[in-house]
């Protein structure tokens, strides 16, 4: 039976089904294992948020399947090779499609990211270098890039997938510029507008792609968005950054990578928490960026979004009994704790990366220098 055959290539791992390790799978059926290696990554999420196996310690066991190169889907099951034929007839991150993320995850309620993040609401990796706590870790990131854009008084900076503002305000506040912010969500840009109402910061609410501005700004700011746009799109995406770009700017990305190529995405990520979504790996970056742009110090902090996903799952812990339970209900409690430390497994692994990397118009780049 193939659900044996998945018990032995997993006891080669040193994980045992029903096994002492805190990694280990416990199952609570006969059946989950068969319906797994049939549905692949959308299985195994759903028979977890049904409670049908459970395991101490989740992040650590996506960690050393991956580490092993035991991905689910690894094989083309029928659900994925559909998927990839929608890739390649439809642009799925485009027109109205491009709002689905907002409307379906980041829309999800302030409350919820409240409780999870840190107090700037930064739903992004933090910089871990020198900080204990995720409160210092994420203003060490927001730093760090002001740092990196060398931001100056007076500046203009666009944002472009700006959250709930966090990074326009501080640097508003520390480095004396004004932002413009654009957002896919409503409920990030009106929390945004009312906390950053005394600061000269405007949130637009639209999509990239129908963003138009005769403005050009001094430097422009991504920070892990670019996972929205898709991979049809990147040429068009980095196009209309250039067009906001004054010639002596810069541009700053933060970009969550992928190891491999990436065309179709996780089938659980994309029906439960980002749908639309794919990661670039870094051909895709290059690739379309050269065109327009000089790469400078690509920065690699991958490792700090483990940490910064482990915290994130300790805060909603501990505050998930102050959230309506009748709206998070116990799973959606199983699905926010699978999707978050699915995550923290991957980048422990180092199966997923993310990048710091700073651009300059090619026509006019100069020496940028490293700064950590």
């Amino acid at each position: 039976m193939i659900e044996k055959a998945l018990e032995i290539v997993l006891k080669t791992t040193n994980i045992e089904v029903n096994g002492p390790n805190p990694w280990d799978p416990q199952v609570k059926d006969d059946k989950v294992l068969q319906d797994i290696v049939r549905g692949g990554s959308l299985a195994a999420g759903e028979t977890f948020m049904d409670e049908r196996w459970d395991v101490a310690e989740l992040d650590e066991l996506v960690c050393r399947l991956q580490k092993h190169h035991l991905l689910l889907d690894n094989v083309l099951y029928g659900s994925k090779l559909l998927e990839k034929l929608g890739n390649k007839l439809f642009n799925r991150q485009r027109g109205k499609r491009a709002f689905e993320v907002g409307e379906v995850h980041y829309d999800l309620g302030n409350d919820l990211y409240k409780v999870m993040l840190d107090s700037r609401m930064m739903y992004t990796a933090a910089y871990w270098k020198d900080a204990e706590t995720l409160e210092e870790a994420q203003e060490a990131k927001l730093d760090l890039i002001c740092r990196k854009l060398e931001l100056k008084p007076g500046e203009r900076v666009l944002d472009i997938g700006c959250g709930w503002g966090g990074f326009m305000k501080y640097a508003s506040e520390k480095y004396g510029v004004s932002c413009v912010g654009i957002s896919v969500s409503k409920e990030q840009t009106a929390y945004g507008r009312k906390v950053c109402e005394s600061l000269p910061i405007e949130f637009v609410l639209t999509d990239y792609a129908k963003y138009e501005s005769t403005e050009k700004f001094d430097h422009v700011v991504s920070i892990e968005m670019i996972e929205a746009v898709g991979h049809k799109n990147y040429d068009f995406f980095m196009q209309k950054i250039y067009s906001w770009l004054k010639p002596e700017g810069r541009f700053l990305l933060q970009s969550i990578g992928a190891t491999q190529s990436q065309t179709v995405a996780d089938p659980w990520i994309d029906r439960y928490i980002f749908p639309n979504g794919i990661l670039p790996n870094m051909g895709h970056i290059e690739s379309a960026t050269k065109k327009f742009f000089t790469a400078h110090d690509w920065h690699d902090i991958g490792e700090d979004y483990d940490k910064t996903l482990m915290e994130w799952w300790k805060n909603f812990q501990a505050g998930y009994q102050n959230l309506n339970h009748d709206k998070y209900n116990r799973r959606f409690y199983r699905m926010w704790q699978y999707y978050l430390l699915i995550c923290a497994g991957g980048f422990r692994a180092k199966h997923l990366l993310v990048w710091q990397i700073v651009f300059t118009k090619s026509d006019v780049s100069s020496l940028v220098p490293v700064i950590r």
